[in-house]
């Protein structure tokens, strides 16, 4: 065999080698000891938010492209009809206080002097109703006076003690004060007042549309005058953190990687400036590489998903750009 024929069969099986050991790698398992690489994807999170009520968007304050911080006022509603109605359960829940405090407090003592003065009153004219009838009924059989005048005194007695009475438990009621069942009712309605102007308070708040955490906004979906509804979005805002990393792993190399082993996550943009990881999630169920590939022949093929976290992200990590993750080069099924 001459020289060229040699040299082009080396050239092959050089490339085939290098074909043999690079696929499984692309497919993102685990490599060699010496190399410990997989191939993933950078995930990141986003996050529709919306107005918890309805009404009209009075101002925007961010557009597509700006970065945000926790607590920046990104929209606001028209927040004249909230607060009103704030203002209105506001009013009510004075009403009701007022009047739980009557009922603690009882009858004012110019209260109590009144109904006593109206008691001794009663008492009093039940004494000249009752001389009365004792005059009618001496002179009765002398026929000074007729029958119908001695009913009519005895009649004008039993209705003066009557009104005596009366006037009596009137009194009793004031010196005693309110029910307690009544000052229950009170404190209770109290209470649904506080709950509901609370609730007036939380939807006036509500008008004021805030960043839950940093991040980038990627989409203005309403704009000012819009009329929008409790589910509606206004804007879309892609987090900066977390930020992961989805891998996968082969069967036969599941027990060289454990949730919190730390990993490296580089980019092809900067591969020089790696980012510190950690492997925070194994799934529970494989996957089939294909997925249509079911024969025991190929079982070998079963991949693992990971959710790789990367601790510190940095701006050139963005959503499903393509990134290497190196393991540690002893990496082990005990670690």
């Amino acid at each position: 065999m001459n020289k060229p024929a040699i040299a082009l069969i080396l050239i092959a099986g050089a490339a085939t080698g290098a074909w043999w050991f690079e696929v499984p790698r692309r497919l993102g398992w685990v490599g060699t000891e010496e190399t410990s690489v997989l191939y993933g994807n950078v995930d990141i999170r986003q996050v529709s938010l919306g107005f918890r009520v309805n009404g009209r968007i009075a101002s925007l304050a961010v557009d597509e492209g700006d970065m945000v911080k926790p607590g920046d006022v990104l929209a606001t509603l028209d927040a004249v009809p909230f607060e009103q109605a704030a203002a209105a359960a506001q009013a009510d829940l004075g009403a009701l206080k007022a009047n739980l405090a009557k009922l603690k407090a009882g009858a004012r003592p110019t209260e109590i002097a009144q109904a006593r003065a109206t008691h001794e009153e009663r008492l009093a004219d039940l004494e000249n109703a009752n001389l009365a009838f004792e005059r009618a009924r001496q002179l009765r059989p002398n026929g000074t006076i007729s029958q119908a005048n001695l009913d009519e005194a005895n009649a004008n007695r039993a209705a003066a003690a009557a009104r005596a009475t009366s006037a009596h438990e009137a009194l009793a009621l004031l010196e005693e004060g309110s029910r307690i069942e009544d000052i229950e009712a009170a404190q209770a309605q109290v209470l649904a007042a506080e709950a509901k102007l609370e609730s007036a308070r939380t939807a006036l708040a509500d008008t004021r549309l805030a960043a839950p955490s940093a991040g980038t906004v990627l989409s203005r979906v309403r704009e000012t005058g819009a009329i929008v509804a409790p589910s509606d979005t206004v804007y879309v805002i892609s987090l900066n953190e977390p930020v992961w990393v989805r891998a996968y792993v082969a069967e036969p190399d599941l027990g060289r990687v454990h949730p919190g082993m730390a990993v490296e996550v580089t980019s092809d943009g900067a591969p020089d400036r790696p980012y510190k990881a950690t492997i925070g999630f194994i799934s529970p169920v494989a996957e089939f590489t294909p997925k249509s590939v079911e024969t025991p022949e190929l079982r070998t093929d079963l991949v693992y998903r990971l959710r790789i976290v990367v601790d510190r992200p940095g701006p050139d990590l963005r959503q499903g750009m393509p990134v290497t993750v190196r393991l540690p080069e002893t990496s082990g099924a005990g670690q």
